[in-house]
């Protein structure tokens, strides 16, 4: 055990003797280190002071080789966490959630990242008149980045729900297919609560002949007249 502890110590020694500088931090952490090469690596902290209105932050999280990698949370100056972001190749990816000072959710987000040392995707050919026919699949190269891709979700701040959603492929917003868009469509038209329709329907049994309705826009306003049928008494 003696052994393990000491080994340990030797590696921590010579993995900050590595380090160009490094700072330590309240609990004895090493925090904020750069290597021989200038690279950020490890845990570090990061402190902005309020800078032309904007608002100042904390953020903390790990750096690999200069690059943000895995989760990072960010503070308000008064210790509030204001988000919650996820990072890969030192670009977002994951999901991301941002947060009001008070706490309460403001919008989530979803990011893809792009490994530069794979910038490779595989994408979906649809057929242009049947967008759901998958043609074929063709692999082509992206430039690597962050990408919006998934649903993005935003809420509203005086209640919590949620406002409004919308889906991203590859930063790009997906569009509802015709046939939803018309649905969408019927649904502005005014519900009928009575389950009775207010719209009266025209059949062809009820509809008067052309020479009717000429009749009777011609005399109408007139005085009707009685017509005697050939009856007699009373």
């Amino acid at each position: 055990m003696k052994f393990l502890l000491i080994l340990a110590l030797l590696v921590s020694l010579d993995s900050l003797a590595q380090s160009k500088n490094f700072v330590i931090g309240p609990r004895g952490d090493t925090l904020n280190r750069v290597d021989g090469k200038g690279l950020k690596q490890g845990p570090w902290v990061v402190h902005q002071d309020d800078l032309r209105g904007e608002r100042g932050y904390e953020e903390e999280g790990y750096f690999v080789d200069d690059k943000k990698e895995g989760i990072w949370k960010r503070f308000s100056l008064d210790g509030d966490l204001i988000a919650i972001e996820g990072y890969s190749f030192g670009m977002k990816n994951g999901r991301c959630q941002y947060f009001t000072n008070a706490g309460e959710p403001l919008r989530e987000e979803n990011w893809r990242a792009i490994d530069p040392k794979h910038p490779y995707d595989t994408v979906d050919v649809r057929d242009v008149n049947d967008v759901t026919k998958i043609l074929r699949r063709e692999v082509i190269k992206i430039e690597p980045a962050s990408y919006k891709h998934g649903t993005w979700t935003y809420y509203n701040t005086y209640n919590g729900t949620v406002a409004k959603t919308e889906e991203w492929v590859m930063d790009r917003i997906k569009e509802a297919p015709a046939a939803a868009t018309a649905a969408a469509d019927d649904d502005l038209a005014p519900i009928d609560v009575t389950g009775k329709s207010t719209a009266k329907k025209e059949t062809p049994a009820s509809k008067k002949p052309q020479a009717i309705l000429d009749y009777e826009k011609k005399n109408s306003g007139k005085k009707k007249i009685r017509v005697r049928d050939g009856s007699t008494g009373g």
